[in-house]
């Protein structure tokens, strides 16, 4: 396929950057800094552009089966992050690309208690406001009339390796048997990639974990 990605340099998008060229995909990275991207492939194409520019954005995804986003603001910036969701449904929708995977947050996953899992004790409360951005950008998409797909890391997402064996959910945390909820980085952007190979959650939201 051939797929755009935003977010490229950050820890989960350059991850996804990886998976996707493993599996011989074609792939435009759109970054504000070029440089940061190192790796150099007949396949990757680097740009230099802004998600917050729905032109831009509409540029880039022209022509593309897919644009994935793992774009993440910064502390305290997190509002942010919904005019970037805006700007992506409609560059999307006017570049006409196949559709949107948006990475999102655990925060709107809901819990066996029935509430969202940012709204439960313990959750961190530095971590709220990024969790809730991530709730508005997820009630944003739901709004649109393109195809998309949102999809939650489980609670804890670490640095740990790819394993190829996790879990997959829609809208509610994936626990292990000692009620721990996490997934690696690596197997989250495989647990992503394995959506655009085949589809299974369009305009939904959906999840993985251990």
């Amino acid at each position: 396929m051939k797929v755009a990605i935003f977010g490229a340099t950050g820890e989960i998008g350059k991850t996804i950057l990886w998976e996707l060229m493993d599996r011989g995909h074609e792939v435009t990275a759109i970054v504000r800094t070029p440089s940061k991207i190192e790796m150099v492939h007949e396949r990757l194409r680097v740009e230099q552009g802004d998600v917050l520019n729905p032109n831009q954005v509409a540029d880039f995804s022209a022509g593309q089966d897919a644009v994935v986003s793992a774009y993440g603001p910064k502390f305290g910036e997190e509002e942010e992050l919904l005019e970037v969701t805006r700007s992506l449904i409609e560059g999307v929708r006017r570049g006409n690309a196949g559709r949107l995977v948006v990475v999102g947050g655990a925060g709107s996953l809901m819990t066996d208690s029935g509430e969202m899992l940012m709204n439960t004790p313990g959750f961190p409360e530095e971590v709220k406001p990024l969790a809730q951005a991530h709730a508005d950008a997820y009630g944003i998409l739901k709004e649109s009339n393109i195809h998309w797909t949102f999809m939650s890391p489980a609670a804890t997402i670490t640095t740990g390796r790819r394993t190829g064996q996790f879990r997959i959910g829609m809208n509610r945390v994936i626990t292990d048997d000692l009620g721990e909820s996490s997934i690696s980085v690596g197997d989250f952007a495989a647990a992503l990639v394995d959506e655009l190979d085949d589809p299974q959650f369009i305009q939904a939201q959906f999840t993985v974990g251990y």
